[in-house]
């Protein structure tokens, strides 16, 4: 312990403490920008500086460690000022239109700003006006960037997708893409972490929110939106709800006052997912010799492109299983148009999605297996749908629930948990025992795989057979888990990844809460949703038997292959031979 004085107040605190964590000990929060605990501490904007006693130079706050007998003024007036001439002087490199920003009310840029008094902006604008191509699902606008490295960081440290980079020198020092000259032309996963970890808008997805106005005003077209599981932990966020208030029976309501016109649960495609994708498993355990183990689950389109780029060998051993959500378009634009009884390309279906993968994956040509168009015709992040709301005026605290449409609007807990990193693994052992024993087991038989970690691995006896599993979230962690299988230092028969930390509870496309990790938070509020519902099994789920009895007549059936099913090899990522 060492013995320091900040601002007047005298602590005791450990040995190695950062400045920046003794001042909020004492009481007093010095501004930062950059900074990111365990991630980034690079100190690169220069706004956490403060004046030691014995020091000429001012020195940063989120990086310098407190010393026995130091004294520290957070707040004068030299240490004042170069903090506000600091901010002014990235402001005069940043596009400060903040009316027209997507990040306008929730960009930390904005609350230093404020914070440290800045009213003008006495230095030469510089702004660079450059974009990248507006068509790619993630957009990068080089007049908002201040060069923090915060993207650069996530994308190698956590995700290991090392997209980002540095480049030029001096006063033309900027960060861009790393090794080609366009965004689109990357190994990008679209996994959206660096769009969660920008403190500003220089990094936001396609905005696909007019495009979805405009079919809800065509009235040639039917529209059918799904929402998928982790929006219900995390909507409300932005209108100050609580997950007992921000239900997706509420969020059903906002949609139909819009005019939508049928609201589903993607739970419902969550569980023929599991129905496909389990069957699928038990043949080829059937059979080992002729197939490719582990398999790896195929309902996170970020893990499917991250694998596509960089572990091309791996890519027959995904499962050919389509995600919930083109599952879900390909059975609106097939059973369900025939029950409308309409001509499917009148439905535009579009997918309420914590993910910007989702927007590419929709757009996958070989995605058009219902009546030769898109399944999906687009995918709308929570962010998205949250300014829908706000466009439409709504006040979603004031609104009555209301219950999705039927058929497709029913779910089990398995597929809510879907979610969650671990969620599609749980669902998939709970009917896979069943399938297997001919008895449901515990519904929380496979809890064990719960968890925020990185990697986890457990061995099940599925009635005598032994089944190595492992769950993997964040690329950064599938990345030394196809690693260490490619190395032969570990073997599994079943694999689920998740592009994103935590999974899609901590995806890409969900409301921006700077520094703050809040996946494990959402995650609880769908194991909860589970061991409330009537349904926890995929296999019990009565839209699911009514789906084969009357249009698919089984799992893995020649219609549910030319349906739900896809080839990976038949769309390229950039660079891919």
């Amino acid at each position: 312990m060492v013995n320091v004085t900040i601002d007047g107040v005298r602590l005791e605190v450990p040995e190695h403490t950062k400045i920046l964590d003794a001042a909020h000990k004492a009481g007093v929060n010095i501004p930062t920008l950059c900074y990111w605990e365990g991630l980034n501490e690079i100190a690169a904007c220069r706004v956490c500086v403060v004046e030691v006693e014995g020091f000429n130079q001012l020195v940063t706050a989120c990086n310098t460690e407190v010393w026995e007998g130091m004294v520290v003024h957070t707040n004068s007036k030299k240490a004042r000022q170069a903090r506000k001439t600091n901010v002014q002087l990235i402001l005069a490199d940043h596009n400060t239109e903040c009316t027209n920003c997507i990040r306008s009310g929730n960009c930390t840029l904005q609350t230093v700003a404020k914070a440290v008094g800045v009213r003008d902006i006495p230095f030469a604008r510089n702004v660079t006006p450059k974009r990248s191509h507006g068509n790619f699902p993630l957009v990068r606008d080089f007049s908002k960037c201040i060069k923090c490295m915060r993207c650069i960081q996530v994308c190698d440290k956590i995700q290991h997708s090392n997209v980002w980079d540095v480049v030029n020198n001096g006063p033309n020092t900027t960060v861009d893409v790393r090794e080609v000259y366009h965004l689109e032309d990357s190994k990008c996963a679209l996994c959206g972490q660096c769009i969660t970890h920008c403190p500003v808008g220089a990094l936001h997805e396609r905005d696909d929110v007019e495009k979805a106005l405009d079919a809800l005003y065509d009235e040639e077209k039917i529209t059918v939106v799904q929402i998928a599981p982790s929006i219900r932990t995390a909507w409300g966020e932005p209108f100050g709800m609580t997950p007992e208030e921000a239900t997706v029976q509420r969020l059903c309501s906002a949609l139909k006052m819009m005019g939508f016109d049928y609201v589903f649960d993607t739970n419902f495609s969550a569980d023929l997912t599991i129905m496909e994708e389990g069957s699928e498993l038990l043949e080829r355990l059937k059979d080992r010799e002729n197939n490719r183990f582990p398999m790896f689950t195929s309902c996170c389109p970020g893990w499917v492109r991250f694998v596509k780029a960089n572990y091309p060998e791996f890519v027959e051993n995904l499962s050919t299983a389509k995600s919930p959500q083109q599952m879900f378009g390909a059975v609106a634009k097939s059973y369900y148009a025939k029950l409308l009884g309409v001509d499917p390309k009148k439905i535009c279906c579009i997918s309420i999605m914590p993910c910007l993968a989702k927007k590419h994956e929709c757009a996958i040509p070989v995605m058009n297996d219902a009546c030769g168009e898109p399944d999906v015709d687009m995918a709308l992040t929570t962010r998205e749908v949250d300014r829908l709301i706000q466009l439409a005026g709504i006040d979603p605290k004031a609104i009555p629930d209301r219950s999705l449409d039927m058929p497709l609007g029913v779910g089990s807990g398995a597929g809510n948990i879907f979610g969650a990193t671990g969620g599609v693994m749980e669902a998939a052992l709970r009917t896979a025992y069943a399938i297997v024993a001919g008895e449901n087991p515990s519904p929380d038989a496979f809890k064990n795989i719960r968890g925020m970690d990185g990697w986890r691995e457990q061995t099940f006896d599925l009635c005598g057979t032994p089944l190595r599993i492992a769950v993997a979230n964040g690329l950064g962690n599938a990345d030394k888990l196809l690693t260490a299988i490619k190395n032969g230092e570990v073997q599994y028969d079943f694999v689920e990844i998740m592009a994103c930390p935590g999974g899609c509870v901590g995806g890409g496309g969900q409301p921006i809460h700077d520094r703050s990790y809040l996946a494990p938070e959402r995650a609880k509020v769908l194991y909860a949703q589970d061991v409330r519902m009537p349904l926890r099994f995929s296999h019990e789920n009565p839209s699911i038997h009514a789906v084969y009895n009357d249009f698919l007549e089984k799992p893995l059936s020649h219609l549910a292959h030319e349906l739900l099913h896809t080839d990976h090899t038949a769309w390229k990522m950039p660079g891919e031979k």
